[in-house]
């Protein structure tokens, strides 16, 4: 197959759309955990300052704001160094993080990053094709 052939294809198609379609089952995912287990989460971080500042507001201003909390919570649970620094996080929460809710949170942190890497190699193939 040569390089004209394929992106002419239905692959190349699927390749390029799906850093997209792995977005929106991100969203979707984020969705499921802002209103499945952001109760589980709080509860499980609630001496981090984060919480203590933000705990009645989150997962009550709306959809958009839902995502960016998850997204705060999955980079302080799986990326602890600068919200431990800062003091957003305190250790005792995260050394007692239930193992299931970090698991969901590194599911999260996954596909976030996949799509990322996706995205720019399939930027890069079609930018230098």
């Amino acid at each position: 197959m040569t390089v004209e052939e394929f992106w002419k294809s239905w692959l190349a198609i699927w390749f390029l759309a799906g850093p997209f379609l792995l977005t929106a089952v991100d969203l979707a995912y984020s969705f499921y955990l802002s209103h499945r287990h952001l109760d589980a989460i709080k509860e499980a971080l609630k001496n981090s300052r984060y919480i203590y500042i933000w705990g009645t507001s989150l997962g009550k201003r709306g959809l958009i704001w839902s995502f960016l909390e998850i997204v705060k919570i999955t980079q302080m649970i799986m990326m602890p160094r600068s919200s431990l620094v800062i003091g957003e996080l305190d250790p005792v929460d995260l050394e007692n993080f239930p193992p299931h809710l970090k698991r969901l949170l590194k599911i999260k942190s996954v596909m976030m990053i996949g799509s990322g890497v996706w995205l720019v190699a399939a930027f890069v193939l079609v930018k230098f094709k």
